[in-house]
């Protein structure tokens, strides 16, 4: 039986993975790079995973020392859980996700703190919680809108000058009180 979408992707190291690909192709040594917590064997085996999975492809292979290293590509799609793969998926696992994903966020944050250049005070660091009220198709517009506002933003490539920047969003119904 294969694995749901959601065990493949939704797992903490893999999950990091993903969403270290999303923003550009990477090497098995620019993932390790970004996870020194990670034992290589430990981050081998689940990029092997998401490769077989389809959710990771090869783009580029070089010779290197002897060895082979291989440029690594999300798959336009795969690494997100919407629509079927969402609906698939039981309240329980959806807690596992978001868990996840909190944790990859704690995580991210962590490792910015620990950084010996982190000046969480003077670098444009900001993280809040809005209240809106919106009807649904509103919220379809915002998060269209919000899509819109970053496109020219996305194909932006590593460059003297800049540093990578993670964005990340949530979008969902405030339970009533």
């Amino acid at each position: 039986m294969t694995p749901a979408k959601s065990d493949l992707v939704l797992h903490p190291v893999r999950l990091r993975i993903v969403l270290a690909c999303s923003a550009q192709d990477v090497t098995a040594r620019d993932l390790a790079d970004r996870m020194p917590d990670v034992p290589p064997a430990t981050l081998y085996r689940h990029v092997a995973t998401l490769l077989e999975a389809g959710i990771l492809t090869v783009v580029a292979e070089r010779r290197i020392r002897g060895g082979v290293e291989r440029t690594f590509r999300l798959v336009e799609g795969a690494g997100g859980l919407e629509g079927d793969d969402a609906a698939a998926m039981s309240a329980d696992d959806h807690r596992r996700g978001f868990a996840a994903f909190a944790g990859a966020l704690i995580g991210a944050y962590s490792r910015y703190l620990d950084a010996p250049d982190a000046r969480p005070a003077e670098d444009p660091v900001s993280y809040r919680q809005m209240a809106l009220w919106l009807t649904d198709d509103e919220v379809r517009e915002l998060a269209a809108a919000m899509a819109d506002a970053l496109a020219p933003f996305l194909d932006r490539e590593e460059a003297p000058g800049r540093r990578r920047v993670l964005l990340s969003t949530i979008l969902m119904p405030d339970a009533p009180s």
